[in-house]
């Protein structure tokens, strides 16, 4: 979905040698009794100093070829992966970075840095989670990244530098290394670790849509998944607006409707919006804050034997009725007819009640029908009783009204064709029976 972190690599390097004093130590070339000949350095100086990088490739080709053992091959290393860093090369920046790396103890704290800094951009850039050997590369991203959080603390404070400035400066490295350690644990399948790096890499830079995004993944992914943690970190990257905003709002919708299996989608939409924004407010979620699940939804549905009732007491009861029932099928609803709007589809206004007598005493409805594929149900007449098949689709609270769609009545209770009009059947009374489940 989001395959790259989308921080771009200019402004973060400089950053990074700013910890290094602008120029690492040891990218100093010697100057007491050098370990190489003129030849030498002056192959080396042309390569560096050549602007094409295209170019500069080559020479540093031709260099490393006439002199495989020189003692400046390490800073033909540097040349070359920031050589290819220019050209987004990133498999080659990697290649380079490691091959300065492998000089372990030779290399002081600036110039490992600088490497692994480096190499950890080149990683985020190019990992293809499909790649043959992905496992492979996402180990060693971790391993990098993990270093790279250890050399960053041994490196020392540079001159002329306050301490409250030189920790500013280490934010960004440190927020990048942590990330990466997450995302690299992700594709290893340690969810545990990286949900700790996301949260470190979260403690720097608080406003990290794209670690957000991974973290809702990493809670998810937990077995058991953590559920309520991943939906929340999800919405806070919606609401922080990264990349790929869309694809992240759709992620978390599609796991919401998996979680809840709510059959009436509107009310998950509505959910998903007072999440995000509760999120947008909120790094940490609420522990009093809840989304109900499939399981929860089903209790309710076993549980409720009038859900009218449940719905017209409101509450937290209601809303969880609510949304065990929008969207359900219900067979056999029962009212007494207030009113018939011959249309197309024809729709009926209906009371629904607990007790014959206060359906035979109702004027006003709580149900609105909508017929679908009847023409004849218009001949259903006011005080009529009626009994029907349909899908729940809302209600209104105040003043109460559901809304019934796809409706079918029974045919018993649609009058014959040359009934009078208003004409009721004798010896009828209205059915008692409520739908509920």
């Amino acid at each position: 979905m989001i395959r790259k972190w989308m921080i771009t690599g200019t402004g973060l390097i400089s950053m990074a040698l700013m910890l290094c004093a602008c120029a690492p130590s040891g990218w100093a070339a010697p100057q007491e009794k050098p370990a190489y000949t003129m030849a030498e350095y002056n192959a080396y100086n042309a390569a560096a100093g050549e602007k094409n990088p295209e170019q500069r490739v080559k020479l540093l080709d031709d260099f490393v070829a006439k002199f495989p053992s020189s003692t400046l091959l390490p800073f033909a290393y540097r040349v070359y992966y920031k050589t290819y860093d220019e050209l987004k090369s990133y498999p080659k920046t990697i290649q380079y970075a490691d091959k300065l790396l492998a000089l372990g103890d030779k290399l002081d704290a600036g110039a490992k840095l600088e490497a692994l800094y480096i190499r950890t951009l080149a990683f985020n850039n190019s990992f293809n989670e499909k790649a043959p050997d992905a496992k492979e590369q996402a180990t060693r991203a971790r391993q990098t990244a993990l270093e790279g959080l250890q050399v960053l603390g041994q490196v020392p404070k540079p001159e002329g530098v306050t301490d409250a400035q030189f920790e500013e400066n280490k934010k960004v490295p440190t927020v990048l290394f942590n990330y990466t350690a997450g995302y690299a644990a992700l594709q290893l399948k340690d969810y545990k670790g990286a949900i700790d790096s996301f949260k470190a890499a979260l403690a720097g830079d608080p406003t990290g849509a794209v670690t957000y995004f991974r973290l809702g993944v990493a809670y998810l992914q937990m077995d058991p998944p953590q559920y309520m943690d991943g939906f929340w970190a999800l919405a806070r990257s919606v609401a922080l607006k990264g990349p790929g905003e869309a694809q992240v709002r759709a992620y978390l919708r599609n796991q919401l409707l998996r979680y809840q299996q709510a059959a009436c989608e509107k009310l998950l939409d509505a959910q998903m919006n007072e999440l995000i924004t509760l999120a947008a407010g909120s790094a940490e979620r609420p522990d009093t804050y809840k989304i109900p699940s499939a399981a929860d939804l089903q209790k309710a549905r076993e549980e409720t034997t009038n859900f009218i009732s449940d719905l017209r007491a409101g509450g937290e009861k209601a809303k969880l009725v609510w949304l065990a029932t929008c969207g359900l099928e219900f067979p056999e609803v029962a009212g007494k007819v207030i009113e018939v709007n011959a249309t197309d589809p024809v729709v009926l206004k209906v009371y629904n009640g607990a007790t014959p007598e206060e359906i035979e005493a109702a004027t006003t409805p709580n149900m609105e029908v909508k017929i679908e594929g009847q023409p004849e149900a218009k001949r259903i007449q006011k005080d009529d009783p009626v009994q029907f098949s349909a899908t729940l689709v809302g209600y209104d609270p105040d003043p109460f009204m559901l809304h019934w769609e796809k409706a079918k009545v029974n045919r018993e209770f649609i009058p014959e064709e040359k009934a009078q009009p208003g004409s009721k059947r004798p010896g009828r009374r209205p059915p008692t029976k409520k739908p509920g489940r």
